[in-house]
């Protein structure tokens, strides 16, 4: 059984290289959007490349996350989790010396493969480490810390661009995984499942993922409307329908489909993909929207869309107390809809936009909607399954969660009509954003309709502390327990 008490040095200890670990993918996720406008300037980049310097690291984290997991029950977790911070690193420093578009893209997807290593097991490693009396205070501290990094990463991306350079924005985690890794290997313990089966699903993450990418080139290049599109499109579906069949027929997937006859839990994740695709659809846009037509810099730009994290920091345990008590239905319906009436109210962010009257009112609203919806969510996917399953359910709802922000951001800027070099002219770029902000308020309606439609019966109550301080806008929480989740 775990000893480690959290108010022993080796368990404070362990709390920071925890927190430095998923604090360095978090932080990426978050300061690289502000630093988009000053990226394509400086290597003369189209919105294309703009967009696969988002995808890239969204395609490969999404894509292998689940054998992440995987992979640290297997082998050890504190193994995998050090070997993901060491790669994550060598890939942000590919990053940050990138000559070019091409080389930035090839090192984002990088960057993700070491995300997918090191994401899953920073809170397994707290769950597999601390003494079970200590371990729901140990999460909630990494949660706590984990969103107040969510929360200051816009603003110190925004300070880094316009201070040292974008570059920055990615050699910041060399430094941190210097300091993580020392600690992770003389304090952290090692623990795995205990079961070496030593089969991994890999065909199905590489079927996976190549389905996603396939698609996703599709949709950001078919502006052109080239054989090569169309050719890629059938490809990218023909991926996926063969990641279904080798899920079905293996005998250790690495996502089991019969976790998809519960009702409950496939509508959920539908509803997660509604939510997250507008998220990640709003922020690549936003900040973008904010530098090109209003005129910020990029730490003001970062700095004016901080207050919906603040929100979701400060108030999402309540939430969580509120869908116990109500159920999850009213707060996964009306959540969206507030949400959407955020996104709508972005309408009036142009070339004169007042940051009181116009910009602040908007993000307040879409933050509250957040605040709504968020920890119920994740509670609801949690309580649909049973507890041998919620590791595999939460890794699922990530995973969905991150593929739906990378299709979104792939198809949002062709369903707007953006030209390639539609960020270079505030008034192309202002017109778009506004139908892209119409399509983004239109899928969370969907949602909300969806929620209403199939959400009914009431979760077991999720008392898992994730659940409840988990600060990030850009994923659902892991559930730590990643040994639990595999089905025998």
């Amino acid at each position: 059984m775990p000893d480690v008490r959290i108010a022993s040095p080796q368990g404070k200890w362990i709390l920071l290289t925890t927190v430095l670990g998923s604090s360095m993918a978090l932080l990426d996720s978050t300061v690289v959007n502000v630093a988009l406008p000053r990226i394509g300037e400086d290597l003369d980049a189209n919105l294309s490349a703009l967009q696969w310097t988002v995808n890239a690291y969204m395609l490969t984290l999404a894509g292998l996350i689940l054998l992440g997991g995987s992979l640290g029950d297997q082998y050890g977790r504190r193994k995998i989790f050090v070997i993901g911070v060491i790669w994550f690193a060598v890939a942000s420093l590919l990053c940050g010396l990138a000559p070019n578009a091409g080389v930035l893209i090839a090192a984002r997807a990088l960057q993700g493969v070491g995300g997918a290593l090191l994401t899953p097991g920073s809170l397994a490693l707290i769950q597999a480490s601390f003494h079970p009396d200590d371990r729901g205070r140990a999460v909630g501290l990494w949660s706590g810390f984990g969103g107040i990094g969510a929360a200051v990463g816009p603003f110190l991306g925004g300070w880094l661009v316009d201070g040292p350079g974008w570059r920055w924005v990615f050699l910041l985690n060399v430094p941190l995984a210097l300091l993580c890794v020392p600690i992770a290997l003389r304090h952290v313990p090692e623990s795995g499942d205990g079961r070496k089966h030593g089969h991994f699903d890999v065909l199905g993450a590489v079927l996976g993922a190549l389905s996603l990418a396939l698609v996703t080139y599709a949709l950001i290049e078919a502006r052109g409307g080239s054989l090569v599109v169309t050719v890629t499109a059938i490809a990218g579906v023909a991926a996926g329908v063969a990641f279904v069949y080798v899920e079905k027929r293996r005998p250790d997937p690495m996502m089991p489909l019969g976790i998809f006859a519960v009702r409950q839990f496939t509508a959920v994740n539908l509803v997660t993909m509604c939510v997250y695709a507008a998220i990640g659809g709003f922020f690549f846009l936003a900040v973008i929207q904010l530098q090109v037509v209003v005129g910020y810099s990029a730490l003001a730009a970062g700095t004016a869309l901080l207050p919906s994290t603040v929100l979701m920091l400060l108030f999402s345990a309540r939430s969580g107390e509120l869908g116990e008590r109500i159920g999850p239905r009213i707060p996964l319906t009306v959540g969206p809809l507030v949400c959407a009436a955020g996104l709508l109210l972005m309408l009036r962010v142009g070339p004169d936009a007042s940051y009181v009257a116009d910009i602040l009112p908007a993000v307040l609203v879409f933050g509250v909607g957040l605040v709504t919806l968020v920890a119920p969510l994740t509670a609801t996917v949690l309580g649909s399954v049973d507890t041998s399953r919620a590791g595999l359910a939460s890794g699922i709802n990530n995973a969905a969660a991150r593929a739906a922000g990378l299709i979104a951001v792939a198809a949002l800027p062709l369903l707007a009509g953006m030209g390639e070099d539609a960020y270079r002219s505030p008034d192309a770029f202002d017109d778009a954003f506004g139908r892209a902000m119409v399509w983004c308020a239109g899928v969370l309606v969907a949602g909300s309709v969806l929620s209403f439609a199939t959400v009914r019966s009431l979760p077991p109550d999720c008392r898992r502390p994730e659940c409840r301080t988990f600060g990030s806008i850009t994923a659902p929480p892991l559930e730590g327990e990643r040994a639990k989740g595999r089905i025998e």
